[in-house]
């Protein structure tokens, strides 16, 4: 299944949405064309009458189409930065342009969305024997921390009958401290010593039902330290820091609360100047002009400023890094020279 395919399952478009959003109608056609990763990619949707979708992304530096983040064979920091953005671009067009309805029951739904507005995931259905599981994984140890499922009723109550949707959460040591909680039963399916399942039939509240979620996650949560390129061009880094230790910055692909952001400021300067600590993220902020767009912004706070002859380009060649085109993960190796 592709990209699109799988971020507009079950999708209904609404046209003049795509309209308000800005898609231009060609003859029978809807035709989306952005920049994303500081527009050295682009984008371009296009959505027909049948609501068919299909997307392509072109490399501005060469005016090709770049398909390597579609290729299971192919990985890096790069590319996972461009499949990552270019998502992004998709989901934003599916929660502002189309109805998606994936269970019957809407808290199934509504907590799906839940789920992908706080941690960047979609649900993903691996069974063709069994079309209404969908997990969630964590993007960065691809642990599951969800799984939501369509069972029959007598699988939690033996005196109950009909489907339910319902939601498998992991708890490890908490588990016993929530089966007594009414809607929430020991796990169908999964180990019982670490999971519980969750009827989604509003017994519990969206919030609720959230807050065990997010439990869940943070037992797979690993923070990351991020190198992000910087162009003095567009921003006056050098100078953002003066006034105040914390600013805000674009949010970039999946950094989280906590990670370490490692600012690499492009020529004339060419090197590594801050390290700063994300403290807070996915703030929505609505931006854009000819060089940038945002939607969302995470807020850094310094906690280092290098010399500008440590870090340059040249050492980072060292430890296998040649450019830095967009937000990328680093090796263990230089995040401990960096640290030090």
């Amino acid at each position: 299944m592709s990209i699109e395919d799988e971020i507009f399952r079950k999708g209904k478009v609404n046209y003049q949405k795509l309209i308000d959003y800005g898609f231009k109608k060609i003859d029978d056609n809807y035709v989306y064309e952005t920049t994303f990763l500081d527009d050295m990619m682009q984008a371009k949707i296009v959505i027909d009458k049948n609501n068919m979708i299909n997307g392509t992304v072109y490399d501005l530096s060469t005016n090709l189409e770049y398909t390597n983040f579609r290729l299971e064979n192919i990985s890096g920091e790069f590319v996972s930065s461009v499949k990552d953005e270019y998502e992004k671009i998709l989901i934003d067009i599916r929660e502002k342009c189309f109805t998606i309805e994936y269970y019957a029951y809407p808290q199934s739904n509504r907590i799906i969305k839940l789920i992908s507005d706080r941690y960047h995931v979609l649900p993903e259905f691996l069974w063709e024997d069994y079309p209404e599981f969908a997990i969630f994984r964590n993007k960065r140890s691809s642990k599951w921390f969800a799984l939501i499922m369509n069972i029959d009723k007598n699988k939690l109550d033996k005196n109950s009958k009909g489907n339910i949707d319902v939601l498998n959460i992991k708890l490890d040591n908490e588990v016993n401290n929530y089966l007594n909680t009414k809607g929430i039963y020991p796990a169908y399916h999964m180990n019982k010593k670490s999971w519980v399942t969750i009827k989604l039939d509003d017994t519990l509240s969206d919030e609720e039902i959230m807050v065990l979620i997010d439990k869940s996650y943070n037992l797979n949560k690993i923070l990351g330290a991020w190198l992000v390129p910087v162009n003095p061009k567009y921003y006056d880094i050098v100078n953002a820091f003066n006034d105040n230790d914390t600013i805000i910055w674009k949010q970039s692909n999946n950094i989280l609360k906590g990670d370490i952001v490692f600012l690499y400021v492009a020529a004339p300067y060419s090197c590594v100047m801050y390290k700063c600590l994300v403290i807070e993220n996915d703030i929505p902020y609505n931006y854009q002009d000819k060089f940038v767009k945002m939607d969302k912004v995470m807020k850094i706070k310094l906690l280092k400023k290098y010399n500008d002859n440590e870090f340059t380009l040249d050492r980072l060649n060292d430890y296998g890094i040649k450019s830095i085109r967009g937000p990328r993960g680093i090796s263990q190796e230089l995040l401990d020279e960096l640290n030090k």
